[in-house]
Order: C-alpha cells, then structure tokens, then sequence
C-alpha cells in the first residue's frame, strides 16, 4: 500500500470511529441520564529513516483515534411524579451494587424490589452515604426524599442517598448506556441537589447530532473519492507506462 492510500485509510477508519460515536449518541437521545459522547482525534508521527535524501520534513503523520470522552452538562429534568424517581441537579453520581461491584449512574429512574430494596431498572441495589443497599419497610408508604438524598416516611427517618463525585471524570469509563466505572477516587456530594419525582433526560441535542453525522458521513466519501481518484491516478500512470501488449 503506498504511503497517500496509507495516511487515507487512517482518516477513513478515524472518521468511522466517529460516526459510530454519534450514531450511539442519537440512538440514546432518549435514554435518561445518558451523557453525549465526542471523539478526540490526534496525531500519530512517523518518522522517516530517509529523510536526509529525501526533500521534505521528514515525517508522515497519520490520523490517530486518540479518546472518547463525555460531555458533561446536565440534561432536561422530566417530571414524572413516580415517587422513586429522581433526578439530579448538581454535580455527582448515585451508585449501584451490580454482581461486578459498584457502578455510578444518573438514571434516577429508580424502584422498590419484592424485598422493599431500593434499586434501578435492572434490578441494582441502591447504595447509601454507607455504601449499604437501601431498604424501605412495608409498612413505610409515604415516602418523602429531600434535596440532600435523605430518605424518610410517616415513621421518621430511613436512608440517605449516596451521591459520589469522582476526582476526574474523564478517568470514568461507560458500562453499557449509563452505567459508569470510576477509575478515580471518588468522594461524597454534601448537596446533591435530588428531585424526587422526576428524572434527568440525556443531554444529547439530536439536531446537532444529525448535522454532526451529516458532517462525518460528507468528509467519509471526501476522503472516499481521494482514495479511489489516487486509485485511478496510479492505473493510468502504469497503464501509460506500460502499454498493453508491451
């Protein structure tokens, strides 16, 4: 492969990469608490060992899919009027128990199990400040949950909510739609700001995301072209060359 196809096919397998990307982000637009997702591109040098003989910089430089990182302003607040559902205003993460450890999450979209447990839609415990599953007797039916995440009923006091920041987020890495592994130490949120009746939509504005994908599929048959002209460029060159019946 010569070295103009080469530095093409990188841009072309970047320019996926980022396609991909914002197909996710319109296909979860609706999904709550969902963070939009962007793609960091860089590049990658290589240095040419003749470059002394050659006229030139003396480099190649390839497009490189450096990153994926999440945008991080809030989105809509829905209301919905569920007494479990929850929303977040300010900064943080709550944290659910699932069989492969605790996992941040802005989807408030939250529910009582059989048992009384609090937990999300796929069935995770809800931890407290205590990193404890919350539980909520039967015989507790007028639940209230205050800004700061503390639980309570006609009986008094129940629970407080955890709600976690993580030191750096872009340290965070995505489990599924809105399922979050901290690779950063977290610490606890003193005023979370919770909704109670109410959840947080994506913040994924689709009609920027349509003209982003609009963009990213005109620049992926730009380069198309470039690759197939070059294509042409070099048979005509060996085809002039090397006349046929030569």
């Amino acid at each position: 492969m010569d070295i103009t196809t080469s530095l093409a096919a990188s841009r072309l397998i970047a320019q996926q990469r980022a396609m991909d990307i914002t197909a996710n982000n319109l296909a979860n637009a609706n999904t709550p608490g969902y963070r939009t997702e962007r793609v960091q591109f860089s590049d990658w040098i290589d240095p040419q060992p003749s470059a002394a003989k050659v006229p030139g910089s003396g480099t190649v430089t390839y497009t490189q899919d450096r990153a994926t990182w999440r945008e991080s302003q809030p989105g809509t607040i829905t209301h919905t009027a569920n007494t479990f559902d929850l929303a977040l205003t300010g900064q943080g993460y709550f944290t659910v128990s699932t069989p492969a450890g605790p996992r941040l999450t802005r989807d408030g979209r939250f529910g009582l199990m059989p048992g009384g447990t609090l937990a999300d839609s796929s069935g995770n415990s809800v931890l407290d400040t205590a990193g404890k599953p919350i539980r909520i007797a039967a015989t507790d039916t007028q639940i209230s949950i205050a800004g700061d995440g503390s639980i309570s009923s006609e009986n008094g006091p129940i629970a407080r909510i955890g709600v976690v920041q993580p030191s750096d987020e872009m340290k965070m890495r995505a489990e599924g739609a809105t399922r979050f592994i901290s690779g950063a130490t977290t610490s606890p949120v003193a005023s979370p700001g919770i909704v109670q009746g109410s959840v947080e939509q994506s913040n994924v504005q689709p009609v920027m995301e349509v003209t982003r994908m609009m963009n990213d599929v005109r620049q992926f048959q730009f380069v198309t072209q470039m690759v197939q002209a070059e294509s042409d460029r070099q048979q005509n060159t060996i085809d002039k060359l090397l006349p046929l019946g030569s």
